[in-house]
């Protein structure tokens, strides 16, 4: 083609070119999205006060500059109060404010085990952000009566005070609580390391700690290899305190995943202190009336919508479970004091943890009389209940005789013997920390402290001894073991070989004196 007729047909081109787009012009119909726009009216400690948004919802996200983000709490007619989720300093009174149009969620799946996240799912652990293709509100409408199962699988702790004595159930709710420094998140702990190779997923939920502690926890985990099967949800002291009143609602909202995959999943808040004092907090802040010790009118009800979620599911709905480990902190042992007896209600039993009994070396300070559950023992297994029957009155007795004991009064042999085979009852249910005791081993060691073979034993040798039949357990012939974790009791040839198999581990500690020395 020469240059002649190049132009011409250049121009054609260009023709429909301007042809075509002047066609997309005309038929274009602009499409007005609208957008609330309100502004911030007043900023204060985690909470701002925002106008201009009049359709907005209760717990709707709203998103400041900044990349900030609150929940509004307060809908009033004029203003919106909102809890801040993130810097609220940043933040200052004219800012503009987004409508978000949805409730705050969180990630949730398989890709969360091993990670160290906060409550909206920002990664804490420099592991790079988590897959947020599949999100959950944190707040979810707890499973319907007719949707749940009784709870009849036992969820080992390895702590033999609580599986022998106060027994947990898979779905059930049990509180932990006592004065501060008394083991509380070890026991809890002790229960996530326990679940090694028993199929359960642990979610550790830690609210307004000291990044120190959470830290600690965090190593233990990983030092164990507990974190391969553990998601942990963190806000720390010095976090906004809306962070720490979403953070256990958002770490229910991950386990809830779990078990409507039909796992089996134990979630341990702590503690709940924090979260209603960050409750207390926001509410007084928002200008809500204040009722008993300043908690607002509600405070029952955060609580019991939380721990309502816990349960066990009926086959036909996967058959998981999510269990609950409350922690609350009681300050100079009353528990009688207004949120431990509201969680005290709304919970399945409780085990408290006596500051006496820590002082004097008793760990876990665990004091039998006051603990309970409800539930657990319907899901103990039968080894269990033939073993440890009768072990908490003995034990109660036993401590009742120590305290009359100690007025100097003249004591028959019988009584005499009461309170020796009593502290060798306290004595076996010892137990060092994090070193969660296998369900033969338990088995062995009740059994053996219930037919009276540790009596002849000296009490200095106890814990030597209670270790020598433990490691014994291994020797137990295979199916008997097996039959350890059935539903039937433990038949009598069953005993005898447990018996047969403790009696030989403690042979040598029978020809001892008291002071440890061969007679």
């Amino acid at each position: 083609m020469d240059g002649a007729s190049l132009g011409p047909a250049l121009g054609r081109v260009f023709d429909r070119v301007f042809a075509g787009l002047e066609e997309a012009r005309a038929a274009h119909v602009p499409q007005l999205v609208p957008r609330e726009v309100g502004s911030v009216v007043s900023i204060a400690a985690g909470i701002a006060r925002v106008s201009g948004l009049p359709g907005v919802g209760f717990e709707e996200v709203l998103k400041f500059p900044g990349e900030q983000y609150g929940i509004a709490f307060n809908v009033d007619e004029h203003e919106i109060g909102v809890v801040l989720l993130g810097e609220y300093w940043r933040l200052q009174a004219g800012d503009e404010v987004l409508r978000r149009g949805h409730v705050v969620d969180v990630p949730v799946g398989e890709h969360l085990i091993g990670r160290v996240i906060d409550p909206t799912g920002r990664a804490l652990d420099g592991l790079g952000p988590v897959d947020a293709s599949v999100r959950l509100p944190v707040e979810r409408p707890a499973v319907a009566i007719m949707d749940r199962a009784p709870v009849t699988e036992p969820l080992q702790t390895g702590i033999k005070v609580i599986d022998a004595l106060i027994p947990i159930g898979r779905g059930q709710r049990e509180l932990i609580l006592g004065d501060r420094q008394t083991g509380k998140t070890a026991i809890a702990l002790d229960t996530i390391l326990n679940q090694r190779d028993q199929n359960v997923l642990c979610v550790y939920c830690a609210i307004g700690q000291r990044a120190a502690g959470v830290a600690r926890v965090i190593a233990t985990l990983r030092e164990k290899g507990a974190l391969a099967y553990t998601v942990v949800v963190v806000t720390e002291g010095n976090d906004p305190p809306g962070l720490a009143y979403i953070a256990p609602y958002s770490a229910t909202s991950i386990a809830e995943y779990f078990m409507e995959q039909g796992r089996d999943v134990l979630v341990v808040y702590d503690d709940l202190t924090h979260h209603a004092r960050a409750y207390r907090e926001l509410s007084l802040l928002l200008r809500r009336p204040p009722g008993r010790e300043a908690f607002p009118g509600d405070i029952f009800y955060i609580h019991s919508r939380l721990l309502e979620r816990a349960t066990r599911l009926r086959p036909e709905q996967g058959g998981g479970s999510l269990t609950a480990l409350p922690i609350i902190e009681t300050e100079a042992q009353d528990i009688s004091a207004y949120i431990p007896t509201n969680l005290i209600s709304i919970t399945d039993g409780q085990i408290y943890l006596s500051p006496s009994l820590f002082s004097l070396g008793v760990l876990p300070a665990v004091d039998v009389g006051k603990s309970v559950s409800r539930v657990g023992g319907k899901a103990q297994r039968a080894a269990y209940r033939a073993v440890a029957g009768d072990l908490k009155l003995a034990y109660a007795q036993f401590e009742e005789l120590e305290s009359f004991s100690r007025f100097g009064a003249r004591l028959d042999e019988d009584t005499r013997g009461q309170i020796e085979h009593g502290r060798r009852i306290r004595a076996c249910l010892k137990q060092p920390e994090f070193s969660p005791v296998p369900v033969p081993a338990q088995i062995a060691v009740l059994l053996a402290l219930g037919e009276g073979l540790f009596d002849p034993v000296p009490l200095s040798r106890m814990p030597e001894a209670e270790r020598a039949v433990a490691a014994a357990a291994s020797d137990i012939p295979a199916g008997v073991s097996a039959r350890f974790g059935s539903a039937n009791k433990l038949a009598a040839e069953d005993r005898a070989a447990v018996l047969a198999v403790a009696s030989e581990a403690l042979r040598p500690f029978l020809s001892a004196d008291s002071t440890g020395e061969p007679s």
